[in-house]
């Protein structure tokens, strides 16, 4: 009985050591333990990245990945995207064109505009813009795009006619400044005051002359060139052919046009493609000009919009084939710029023919205008900085009617114009006061009126 008391007591005694025993973690109990905590945060941290797609830290490292293949910056004006590398860069630019007009939005050109249209307060978003620009695989292969997001429109035209509409494309290809190419669609490097951008002129539009002999934009391909940089012989040559059926039209006259141009940069510097020196001229530059082209077509004008008609010419749509050749133009500019410390001027010489082969008349144009402008750099101290005072006159000689090759209209333009350049051309505000005369050959009557506008065009 003893015996069995004993024993029961010492089972007791080791059961309770044992409770002792388990009662304290060892190491390893200890290292199981954090092991265990650990893979239970992993486990959460997995169920939030599945949650979230990237933890931060994978952001983080994407991020700098990304920011060190591809660089975006505000290019003034527009936001340009650059790879690290510089093969490959893109730019994008909004404009817009906001203008006041009264009493008569576009040139008066007939008697009728001057005697019997009715005066107009308009307000209109002339020109809406975006414009996408670039290169890529090698820095001297460019592109450009630019997009007519809705021009004004009468309450009678089509609504079609103020649709977007893609107004220029096209790839340039210069590796050596001595030769390259462009393909494409763009207004022609044939005159500078068509050439120049809207959003880049000194007047809020551009002058009388420009309707009557300008190309606009065609379809084609053209080399240029500069050569003898930085001399005394400085010069730039375009030569291209094109469809000669203006904006996005395919030929169908089985001929073409043909273009020419060069430059004398008679100073060793070159000009850009706009008007008012913004840019303050240090040393002076200039150019002199003469160009070249000739068409056999539908069209006996061009402009935005694409192929059109001069007064009392027959539309493009009624002169269909056999007579899609109907009428060849022929014309040459004499071109003069320079600029310096402020100072722009720049003049235009045009003269044209143009010959109905259905009529066999052939009709003579005559144009020129010259202008001057000055913007204040702090010089003159009454005028604020930023502040352009210009004036422009212009003249054009045309046919009278399309059966008359022998009386004519000559049409002049007086334009007084002030600048504000808030940001140069990027960001501006433009008024301009015309007077516009019209003398008919036929009755030697005079015609004249008056026109005031005021516009604000901005880039972002």
């Amino acid at each position: 009985m003893f015996r069995k008391l004993l024993g029961l007591l010492m089972m007791m005694g080791v059961l309770i050591s044992a409770q002792g025993a388990w009662a304290k973690p060892t190491e390893t109990d200890i290292r199981l333990q954090a092991m265990e905590e650990k893979i239970e945060a992993l486990q959460k941290e997995r169920l939030a990245l599945n949650a979230n797609g990237l933890n931060q830290v994978s952001k983080e490292v994407i991020s700098q990945s990304a920011e060190d293949y591809l660089k975006a910056k505000y290019s003034y004006p527009g936001f340009q995207l650059t790879t690290a590398d510089g093969l490959f860069s893109t730019k994008l630019v909004w404009r817009a064109q906001l203008r006041y007009t009264h009493p008569n939005r576009s040139d008066p050109r007939s008697v009728g505009d001057f005697t019997t249209r009715e005066d107009v307060s308009n307000f209109e978003a002339r020109r809406l813009r975006m414009k996408i620009g670039g290169h890529g695989y090698k820095k001297w292969i460019k592109y450009y795009f630019e997009v007519g997001l809705q021009p004004s429109r009468d309450f009678d035209d089509s609504s079609s006619s103020s649709s977007a509409r893609v107004i220029d494309w096209r790839i340039t290809v210069q590796p050596i400044d001595e030769i390259g190419f462009r393909v494409g669609q763009w207004k022609i490097n044939y005159n500078r005051e068509r050439v120049d951008s809207s959003g880049r002129q000194t007047f809020v539009e551009r002058s009388i002359v420009n309707r009557v002999f300008t190309i606009d934009r065609q379809v084609g391909a053209m080399l240029q060139g500069r050569l003898f940089k930085k001399t005394l012989a400085d010069m730039r040559y375009y030569a291209g052919v094109f469809n000669g059926e203006g904006r996005s039209v395919n030929n169908d006259s089985g001929e073409n046009m043909y273009m020419g141009r060069l430059q004398w940069n008679f100073m060793g510097s070159d000009l850009k493609w706009r008007q008012s020196d913004v840019s303050y001229h240090e040393e002076a530059t200039g150019q002199l000009a003469f160009a070249y082209a000739t068409n056999n077509g539908r069209c006996t004008r061009w402009s935005s919009s694409g192929c059109g008609n001069l007064n009392s010419f027959i539309s493009p749509t009624a002169a269909t084939p056999p007579t899609a050749a109907q009428y060849r133009r022929d014309q040459w500019v004499q071109e003069f710029a320079f600029k310096y410390k402020g100072l722009a001027i720049q003049q235009e010489y045009h003269q044209m023919e143009v010959e109905d082969k259905a009529t066999m008349l052939t009709h003579d144009y005559q144009g020129l205008y010259a202008q001057i402008g000055y913007t204040n750099h702090g010089v003159l101290a009454p005028l604020p900085e930023g502040l352009e005072l210009a004036f422009r006159y212009a003249y054009v000689i045309e046919s009278r009617s399309a059966t008359d090759n022998v009386n004519r209209n000559r049409r002049e333009e007086y334009t007084v114009g002030v600048n504000w350049f808030l940001a140069g051309h990027n960001n501006k505000v433009t008024i301009d006061y015309s007077y516009l005369t019209l003398k008919d050959f036929a009755t030697m009557m005079d015609y004249s009126d008056n026109r005031v506008r005021l516009q604000w065009d901005i880039s972002f």
